[in-house]
């Protein structure tokens, strides 16, 4: 794995010095956009407005557009100088309880590892982490953001998830959601029963991306020049079924399934 961000976490007035590592890979099928008429490859270029000619990428710079319309161009050096304690550092600010924070508010999991240097102020905050059961709340930036973090232990690292600030959340008052429709308690009842029939132990492994599967199969048929029949297609259903109906009828799949 290649690290993506090299900083210390602050830590009272403990300093760890370590690498970020991205945690995730995605599972996805790559395709390149081609030319209908003779699939040959298709190619974006960075255009200058005012010459119609590309230009080199050591050649372009960042800049912010000012209400004149002109710009203030900024170098890579300067945005780290601009808040370098926050460009190199993630400041433990508090800790919280874990369930304390919606799943809505979390984004992206990173590794941390420590330098070389820093083994024992690594594993006494994992440790730390793990017996008070809670995770650290930090700021810091990554590829010119600013991001909340929450630290936290996780087996024998310390992972870092980037968290959603409270401004990116929508509200919900926009949603249609009823207020007014009675549910029975017997209907709670069979509800709660069918959730325990079908509960079980989270498991990662159970699950996998069938559709990138499902895609995979269909370019090895068309490469043989096979024609793949399509499986059929679920309907959705928008008729109104009844309540108690539906969910009876679920009990006893679900009991099928089991036996």
């Amino acid at each position: 794995m290649k690290s993506i961000w090299k900083g210390a976490i602050s830590f009272g007035l403990v300093n760890i010095p370590i690498r970020l590592y991205s945690a995730t890979e995605r599972e996805s099928v790559s395709f390149n956009m081609l030319h209908k008429t003779d699939l040959s490859r298709i190619h974006f270029k960075r255009v200058s407005e005012s010459t119609g000619k590309e230009v080199p990428y050591d050649e372009i710079v960042k800049g912010y557009e000012l209400e004149d319309g002109n710009y203030v161009v900024v170098t890579e050096d300067e945005l780290k100088e601009a808040s370098p304690e926050k460009s190199s550092t993630i400041d433990i600010h508090e800790f919280v309880s874990e369930e304390e924070i919606a799943s809505y508010y979390f984004d992206t999991p990173y590794y941390l590892e420590p330098e070389k240097s820093a083994g024992k102020p690594y594993l006494l905050l994992r440790d730390a982490l793990a017996k008070s059961k809670k995770v650290g709340i930090s700021q810091f930036v990554l590829r010119n953001r600013e991001h909340l973090c929450a630290l936290k232990a996780e087996g024998n690292v310390l992972l870092l998830n980037t968290l959603r600030f409270a401004g990116e959340i929508r509200a919900t008052d926009e949603l249609n959601i009823p207020e007014k429709d009675k549910i029975s308690e017997n209907e709670v009842a069979l509800a709660k029963r069918l959730i325990e029939e079908l509960s079980g132990k989270f498991e990662a492994n159970k699950y996998r991306d069938t559709y990138a599967e499902d895609v995979k199969k269909l370019i090895e048929a068309k490469a043989k020049g096979q024609k793949r029949k399509a499986p059929a297609k679920k309907a959705a259903s928008g008729k109104v079924v009844d309540l108690m109906e539906a969910l009876q009828a679920s009990l006893k799949n679900s009991k099928k399934r089991a036996a």
